[in-house]
């Protein structure tokens, strides 16, 4: 029986690897709505190096950079009444949008963050490189000097983001981690276990099958991974409890008070930075460890988050 299971997630693993690249050449983005839309990523990042000459014209420039570079760790404490007793003072480590190859040496400055922290899980949601083409070679190699310093007792789970290629998840034992695309795990403790589904990028390559992995009937204290927070409707009406999810950045750019000038993404402001609430679910946005487009930051900061959850 669990070679007829082992080949069935073998050939649901093949036809989403073949669905997702055909989907990574033909430039256009998938959405949940079921329309495509075209993909000017290269427009936008001549108009972003032409804001960058401006910057460089008033001196700005350099102090967007320090900025990114100043990545603090947020930690936040999470109370739920049906959190299994033997998961109390559980912790997690959640890292997304690392794009580590947008600025020199960015992965020293996370190491330095997470080498001497010691959690219980890691959760990475997505976007592990600057650009959404191109060889992986490089951060593969970047990637797996991050998740080598990561110190968790249940190991590193992860999803791809809109900048990520299905081609990553052909290094999982390199890289240490596990890749969560469209399926779910458990994670146990003693008698009590805790559920954590990962789907694949709803932004750019969405599938109903992402969205099939969060309606699955599963019981008990549940946690979703999603590069986007798009799919916290259904995650919530699911019963999900924490639903974690980046890919906005904090906004990366904005404006004095932290207005966000642009924040990709097809949710309201509520979704786009930080903890908030969608009928019983928690949901947590990361403003993410990288940059991307630009190599700075004004109004926002960086992140590396570690959530201790709490029973009441």
């Amino acid at each position: 029986m669990s070679g007829e299971l082992e080949n069935k997630k073998l050939i649901k693993k093949i036809v989403w690897a073949s669905t997702r690249s055909s989907m990574e050449v033909d430039n256009y983005k998938h959405n949940k709505s079921g329309k495509k839309s075209k993909s000017y990523w290269s427009l936008f990042s001549s108009l972003v190096h032409y804001f960058a000459f401006i910057l460089k014209v008033f001196n700005l420039y350099n102090k967007g950079l320090k900025n990114a570079k100043n990545i603090i760790i947020n930690k936040i404490e999470l109370k739920y009444k049906n959190l299994p007793e033997n998961f109390d003072n559980y912790t997690i480590l959640h890292l997304s949008d690392l794009h580590t190859d947008s600025i020199k040496e960015l992965e020293d400055i996370i190491i330095n963050k997470i080498k001497n922290l010691n959690v219980d899980v890691c959760f990475i949601t997505g976007d592990f490189r600057k650009d959404i083409t191109g060889s992986i070679k490089n951060i593969i190699k970047i990637t797996k000097k991050i998740t080598s310093n990561i110190n968790a007792k249940d190991g590193i789970y992860a999803v791809l983001g809109n900048h990520d290629t299905y081609l990553m998840t052909d290094y999982e034992e390199e890289l240490k981690l596990k890749f969560l695309i469209n399926e779910s795990v458990s994670i146990n403790r003693g008698k009590d276990k805790i559920t954590v589904t990962g789907t694949d990028d709803p932004y750019r390559y969405y599938t109903a099958q992402a969205k099939e992995a969060l309606e699955k009937d599963i019981k008990g204290f549940k946690i979703a991974l999603v590069h986007t927070s798009e799919l916290h409707e259904t995650a919530a009406k699911n019963n999900y409890n924490l639903y974690l999810c980046g890919h906005t950045h904090g906004g990366q750019i904005c404006l004095p008070g932290g207005t966000p000038v642009i924040t990709h993404q097809f949710d309201g402001k509520k979704f786009f930075k930080g903890l908030w609430k969608h009928l019983n679910m928690i949901g947590y946005t990361s403003s993410g460890c990288g940059v991307s487009g630009i190599p700075l930051r004004f109004y926002s900061q960086g992140e590396i988050t570690i959530f201790t959850l709490k029973k009441i």
